[in-house]
């Protein structure tokens, strides 16, 4: 793994929600700092909603952890775009986030409960 990435199990309980709706509660998610950037957690499919989940056409690119695929919600307010995104096949070194997915904090509420 890059010396800058470190992933953890997230302690506690999370929740994530959206629109209104609660979109997930994990105590199995994984927590990834990378460098100075802010802690991201990654929650199980298995502990999302997945039919709240709509497949985008949107990838990107990193380095160290492979190519991102990212999914739209289906919320009663209308579809927030792109606030999700998951290493289907990650870089071995990051292998731990394969099937888990991870919310932008600034379209989608992600909190310890």
């Amino acid at each position: 793994m890059a010396d800058h990435i470190k992933i953890r199990p997230a302690t506690g309980t999370w929740v994530v929600r959206a629109g209104g709706a609660v979109l997930g509660e994990s105590q199995n998610a994984l927590e990834l700092t990378e460098g100075d950037y802010p802690a991201v957690i990654y929650f199980p499919r298995s502990d999302i909603a997945m039919a709240f989940l709509e497949p985008s056409e949107t990838k990107s690119s990193c380095p160290f952890k492979g190519e991102a695929s990212y999914f739209s919600i289906v919320a009663k307010s209308g579809p927030i775009a792109d606030a999700v995104w998951s290493y289907t096949d990650p870089n071995a070194d990051v292998a731990e986030i394969k099937d888990h997915l991870a919310f932008y904090t600034n379209k989608v509420a992600v909190e310890q409960i």
